[in-house]
């Protein structure tokens, strides 16, 4: 009898870039976008437009990677401090932290005597990562890593935010906010379809929700530029 291996991919093994990417490039499309709009509406030259593009790429790729480094981090503490408790409480006391595996199990659907074998073999191979995923929901697939995530949404920022940029460049100032609206709009639909894509949902949900958020921050800055340039005028 042939044995047929089976290999699953699931989408959650993804989690932990794909937040990271998602959130970088939208962010980068979405914000620079909205300061070339909202400066071109004020009667900005192309210059100006061009200084206020680059600004935006550079100062949000690096207030993303920090803003992640630090966020993660914070979450990496709070994973660490509480593996650090639970080894110890293993320690101290093992037949309590067996009879806390073994109800786990038990509300999960288990009759008492199989939770209670699963939990002994289980804490018998390694009590720590047993109890580390089913006790406190920390697995190698979701563990939090700063480096990584700073890194992708610095990256990925910066590739959202060059799209915005460029239009910019060779457009003629006077249709800037107009051709940068509509690159940013294609370009976010494009970029909420990869992300469902990549995450397992629905390739137009996932288009439209990005995509609307993205043309509210716009229509919201041209506003602004548009008023304030007129004030200034």
């Amino acid at each position: 009898m042939s044995r047929l291996s089976h290999s699953e991919i699931h989408m959650v093994h993804r989690i932990g870039w794909l937040r990271a990417a998602v959130l970088g490039a939208n962010d980068g499309i979405v914000s620079t976008s909205s300061l070339v709009v909202g400066v071109a509406a004020a009667g900005s030259g192309s210059t100006e437009i061009l200084i206020a593009g680059l600004a935006g790429l550079v100062a949000g790729a690096m207030s993303m990677a920090a803003g992640e480094y630090v966020s993660v981090s914070s979450q990496t503490d709070a994973e660490n401090a509480d593996l650090a408790r639970e080894k110890r409480e293993l320690a101290e006391t093992p037949e309590a932290e067996l009879e806390e595996l073994t109800q786990i199990y038990v509300d999960r659907g288990l009759d008492r005597d199989l939770a209670e074998r699963v939990a002994v073999q289980l804490t018998e191979r390694d009590a720590l990562a047993t109890h580390a995923r089913d006790e406190l929901g920390i697995s190698e697939t979701v563990a939090a890593r700063p480096v990584q995530a700073a890194l992708v949404s610095a990256l990925t920022f910066a590739s959202g935010a060059v799209v915005p940029v460029l239009v910019a460049l060779v457009s003629p100032a006077n249709k800037t906010s107009v051709i940068v609206a509509a690159f940013t709009i294609v370009a976010l639909a494009i970029l909420g379809g990869l992300g469902a894509t990549a995450g397992g949902a629905g390739v137009v949900r996932g288009a439209v929700r990005v995509t609307f958020w993205g043309a509210l921050a716009m229509g919201v800055t041209a506003a602004v530029g548009t008023i304030f340039g007129v004030s200034a005028g």
